[in-house]
């Protein structure tokens, strides 16, 4: 079903979930609960969206922060075998490398959290957030995002 949706909203996950890029794994399962690490724009091994977010260029930034949670949900994919074991996407935790006097992160992190309201509905992909803003990110992406995600019982 979840399949069918990415589909029809013309989004492909990578074959292959990125590597971590640092001394950490990519995600953790406890019980019913997936901790996915932050996700970086990464797309075809390298990160496709770098640099300072602005108020001139927030719709780049919004979808570097839509690659984010296609690289979410290819973690879960990795460790669940496909996402139809998703019940709940719980949190989200978004920070944007933006100027200094820049202030709508929300604005940019909306761009995932609509997606995956999009790809799960309502019920299912609506979620708690944090947006935030740094004076850098890892590998000078331009969002990172993290997630909190309840999965079934095995």
């Amino acid at each position: 079903m979840i399949k069918e949706k990415l589909d029809e909203l013309k989004i492909k996950l990578p074959d292959t979930a990125a590597a971590p890029a640092g001394s950490y794994v990519p995600y953790v399962i406890t019980g019913n609960m997936l901790y996915v690490s932050g996700q970086v724009p990464i797309s075809e091994g390298r990160i496709k969206y770098t640099g300072k977010v602005s108020d001139s260029n927030i719709a780049i930034a919004q979808e570097s922060a839509r690659l984010c949670a296609i690289n979410i949900l290819a973690q879960a994919r990795a460790s669940l075998g496909d996402l139809e074991g998703i019940v709940k996407i719980i949190s989200l935790t978004g920070v944007v490398n933006s100027e200094p006097d820049f202030t709508q992160h929300p604005k940019v992190i909306n761009a995932a959290s609509d997606m995956l309201v999009e790809i799960f509905g309502e019920q299912i992909g609506s979620h708690s957030r944090m947006a935030t803003g740094a004076a850098s990110l890892p590998l000078d992406a331009m969002t990172e995002i993290g997630s909190i995600i309840q999965i079934k019982n095995n």
